[in-house]
């Protein structure tokens, strides 16, 4: 059974977003651990991809340093083997389907559960299609995480009912970086999710001070943060983990 619920159980969670192999393993592997250290309450990995549509400039550029590096999917899996010796926090896996098909999606699920990831994310694949996964996602026991955009109340719902580990909203492509012009619309969506599940919801909404972060978890039940923690890596390199550990013990505190 999957500990995404933990990460949610001692107030609003902290999720940082880490780019496996930028710019190496080792720096990832440290980056994680200084996570865990410092407050993080569940962690997502990013598998790198070339293609990784879902994602802006700056995560873009961590996928294709990662890859340059020689990053692949199988490291990644005996590099989450080896940081599950130590690490107990809640971490799942965010990439895209072609990743998964290619690897064999049976085995990349499983796998995923025998090296302790709990969630499997992939942004690529809307809600009529995840069934393409579900099945081995339920057989061993991975939590295929939903994500929602605004939309209409009707299809929220019917996303929530069937969400499971936690839900992952996102403003939308169109959705410019005033937080104040965006908050209602995230907590109507917020509010919809409540009245439909008892799973819990994060959102993902270009954050990058501890303000910011305080006022998506105050509408919602944690905040995630993607770019902000994945520039660290860009400007410090390996030396980036002392400055995440930094950064998730700021945001952490403000929640």
């Amino acid at each position: 059974m999957s500990k995404i619920a933990d990460a949610f159980k001692n107030g609003k969670a902290f999720i940082p977003f880490i780019t496996c192999g930028d710019p190496n393993l080792e720096t990832t592997a440290a980056a994680v651990r200084e996570a865990e250290k410092n407050g993080a309450d569940l962690i997502e990995l990013g598998i790198p991809f070339s293609d990784p549509t879902a994602e802006g400039p700056v995560i873009q550029e961590a996928n294709l340093r990662a890859l340059s590096g020689g990053v692949n999917t199988t490291k990644i899996f005996d590099f989450v083997r080896e940081l599950r010796k130590d690490v107990k926090v809640p971490m799942i896996f965010m990439t895209y389907a072609n990743v998964v098909f290619s690897y064999g999606a049976e085995k990349f699920i499983s796998t995923c559960a025998e090296i302790g990831i709990d969630g499997l994310f992939l942004p690529d694949i809307p809600y009529e299609e995840k069934d393409e996964f579900l099945a081995d996602c339920h057989k061993y026991g991975v939590d295929l995480i939903s994500m929602i955009a605004p939309t209409s109340a009707e299809r929220v719902a019917m996303i929530a009912k069937a969400a499971e580990g936690f839900i992952y909203i996102v403003p939308g492509p169109d959705v410019a970086g005033d937080m104040s012009g965006v908050i209602p619309k995230l907590k109507s969506i917020a509010d919809i999710i409540r009245e439909n599940t008892s799973v819990p919801c994060a959102v993902d909404f270009k954050i990058s001070t501890p303000e910011q972060a305080k006022a998506v978890a105050d509408i919602s039940d944690g905040a995630i943060v993607r770019a902000s923690v994945v520039r660290l890596f860009e400007q410090y390199g390996t030396g980036a983990p002392v400055h995440v550990g930094e950064f998730v013990k700021s945001m952490k505190e403000a929640l």
